[in-house]
């Protein structure tokens, strides 16, 4: 029996997601007290700080590949720090400008240089607002803050992860694919919530 899915598009009401996934993450920012800003997250490259500068260093590159910019500017920027003094104004005005930028007519039609292939502006925002929800967790769990994401947006995920990485280099849906996404032992069981099943899927431990 074929699962009918909610939507027959994965870009239905793409700049709400986004809008929505980064909201998710700003509560968790303000959840960070002073002395955890260097405690290591499930990123094992990044400590909060650096997880949450790549998160705003990421919406201003995505916005310099959608104006034209190179992905080899993108990889060149992308450690570049962000944040001065003001984490989280630095944050929110990231999400401002990305958000904006998408949401302008032709956006989501414009071929971007992303760095793990040419991907439209449609498929760029549905890649960022996926890397959105799953960096929300690791924040959480870095700091201690509510890992419970927003149920709507794990679905959306989970029933269209082939369409959002589809032609990329680096995709949890390929038979090899790199250690950012490998699965780590202990699959999940059929008892596990979506989330948790996700979550194994784009590398994490539960």
């Amino acid at each position: 029996m074929t699962t009918l899915r909610p939507m027959s598009d994965f870009s239905e009401g793409l700049v709400d997601r986004f809008a929505g996934a980064s909201a998710g993450f700003e509560r968790r920012l303000g959840a960070v007290r002073p002395a955890q800003w260097r405690r290591p997250t499930p990123c094992i490259e990044w400590n909060v700080r650096q997880l949450v500068n790549h998160m705003t260093r990421g919406n201003l590159g995505y916005v310099r590949l959608l104006r034209g910019g190179s992905g080899e500017e993108f990889l060149r920027l992308r450690d570049a720090d962000a944040l001065g003094a003001d984490p989280m104004g630095a944050y929110v005005r990231s999400v401002r400008e990305c958000a904006e930028a998408f949401a302008a007519p032709g956006a989501f039609q414009r071929l971007l240089d992303y760095p793990l292939g040419k991907v439209t502006g449609r498929q760029a925002l549905a890649v960022r607002t996926t890397d959105t929800v799953i960096h929300t967790w690791d924040l959480a769990r870095a700091v201690g803050a509510d890992e419970t994401l927003d149920g709507d947006l794990v679905a959306w995920i989970d029933d269209f992860l082939e369409e959002i990485y589809a032609g990329l280099v680096e995709t949890p849906t390929a038979a090899e694919t790199t250690h950012r996404f490998f699965a780590p032992p202990g699959t999940p069981g059929r008892e596990a919530s979506r989330q948790d099943r996700l979550l194994n899927r784009m590398g994490r431990v539960v």
